[in-house]
């Protein structure tokens, strides 16, 4: 969503490092750079207006004009001051003592408020919270259905009267039980319209007020832009909204509702949502630094750490370990190895994290993602032999595999080549990491460049 953005930012900052020092003229230009970026973004013009003005202010003291690095402090500057303007720390979500906690999802109608319940109830039950969703949005059998099937493929009850009953009643039903099962968590959905209106506000006033939520979450499509901010500020006013989730934060819109929203509201942003599916890895808590990070570039390795540790199997890295240690990595490594990286998400996005392939992770020549399924295909396409034994894939098995795999002669050699590129490679990575190889880190030493250093972009060949 960020791409042209951080594009745009990062052109000026790396105008500003090829100048040295920084003359008073110099950093000027550079926010009216900035100040155009944000607009174009369309984060509102009076957040835009602040920012800039409270970036240029410290940029032109002396302490940065003089520093040796004055480029590196305005970047600092602008980071600090993106932090602010998304709302500075994570805001987690309330409990109530004692349960059930009632979160109450708002908002128009298109928005994700059924996925996000589903999406919401998977991220508390990996907690170890007892989730119950209620399907309060009578006005849309499709509604009801869509919780009641994300509820029965999750193992989540979910409490419906049909299309019959007041919504009102149905959530203070839902409650009652949810309090005689002993529910940590109650999770209701209610229904939205194309725009707001009273009928709607009174609703989910007189629901507020039969089941008292500790949160009223505002479910707010990013790829409205600026419109999204109005919704927010409107329904804030009329039902005190505690917190707000950004959907659809994997569009291509330019982002400005999440840079603005907080700002304008002043009310937290809680959870950044991307996509359909329903898994760990398209709902995340929101964390200011790290979105402002991820804008500029810098990547994001904490989120990338916490998706890793929730797939990570210790018994499963120790075999993998103890393989590259002996040099015997095979295609059937190679094939776990992809599923896992599978489940982190898709490798744009996974590059996008790391500090410095933030550009490389939009080159679409070098990251191919049917490609991947390509190379996937020849590797299912091979025997447990063939895998576990590439040297005896001769000329009769890749013909026999090429046409398996729905892939070419030369697709296949081609793979051969490179996987016996990548057992070299992973070598040199295990030499490194005993305190062998020339860049590698020893008792007491120092990595370095040595011989032994890989480009991360030789990998990313080796899975063209």
């Amino acid at each position: 969503m960020f791409e042209s953005l951080s594009d745009r930012l990062q052109t000026v900052f790396q105008k500003l490092g090829g100048k040295g020092l920084l003359t008073e003229d110099d950093v000027r230009e550079a926010m009216k750079q900035v100040r155009l970026a944000l607009l174009e973004a369309d984060v509102n013009y009076k957040v835009v207006k602040d920012f800039v003005a409270r970036v240029t202010e410290q940029a032109i003291g002396e302490e940065v004009t003089k520093s040796l690095t004055p480029d590196q402090q305005v970047v600092k500057i602008v980071h600090q001051e993106l932090i602010n303007l998304l709302g500075n720390d994570n805001v987690p979500l309330q409990e109530a003592r004692p349960g059930p906690t009632v979160i109450l999802l708002v908002g128009l109608q298109g928005t994700g408020k059924t996925t996000l319940a589903a999406k919401l109830a998977l991220h508390l039950r990996k907690k170890g919270k007892r989730v119950m969703l209620a399907a309060c949005d009578v006005y849309r059998p499709a509604a009801i259905m869509q919780l009641q099937t994300l509820g029965k493929q999750l193992n989540v009850p979910v409490y419906s009267e049909g299309t019959d009953a007041r919504p009102p009643d149905i959530a203070a039903r839902a409650l009652e039980l949810a309090q005689k099962e002993g529910t940590n968590v109650l999770i209701i959905d209610t229904a939205g319209r194309l725009q707001i209106d009273e009928p709607l506000m009174q609703e989910l006033n007189e629901i507020d007020a039969r089941v008292n939520p500790v949160e009223r979450l505002l479910v707010v499509d990013a790829m409205t832009g600026q419109e999204a901010v109005k919704v927010a500020d409107t329904f804030n006013q009329r039902i005190n909204v505690t917190g707000l989730v950004m959907t659809k934060m994997d569009g291509d819109a330019r982002g400005g509702a999440a840079l603005s929203v907080r700002s304008v509201t002043g009310v937290p942003i809680k959870f950044i949502s991307s996509g359909e599916k329903i898994d760990g890895n398209t709902l995340e808590p929101f964390y200011p630094d790290r979105l402002a990070s991820r804008i500029l570039g810098m990547g994001d390795v904490l989120s990338l750490i916490e998706k890793a540790e929730q797939l990570y199997d210790a018994d499963q890295a120790k075999k993998m370990e103890k393989k590259l240690r002996k040099g015997q990595f095979d295609f059937e490594d190679f094939l776990d190895a992809m599923n896992q990286m599978r489940k982190l998400g898709p490798l744009q996005q996974i590059l996008g994290m790391i500090p410095g392939m933030s550009q490389l992770a939009r080159n679409e020549d070098l990251i191919d993602e049917k490609q991947l399924k390509r190379v996937e295909a020849i590797i299912q396409s091979m025997t447990l032999e063939e895998r576990r034994n590439p040297d005896i894939i001769k000329q009769s098995r890749r013909e026999r595999i090429s046409r398996g795999s729905g892939t070419t002669i030369t697709d296949v050699n081609a793979l051969i080549k490179q996987f016996r590129e990548m057992q070299r490679m992973m070598k040199q990575l295990s030499n490194q990491g005993g305190g062998r190889g020339r860049g590698g880190r020893g008792k007491g030493g120092k990595g370095g460049k040595g011989g032994g250093d890989i480009d991360p972009r030789d990998l990313m060949r080796m899975l063209r």
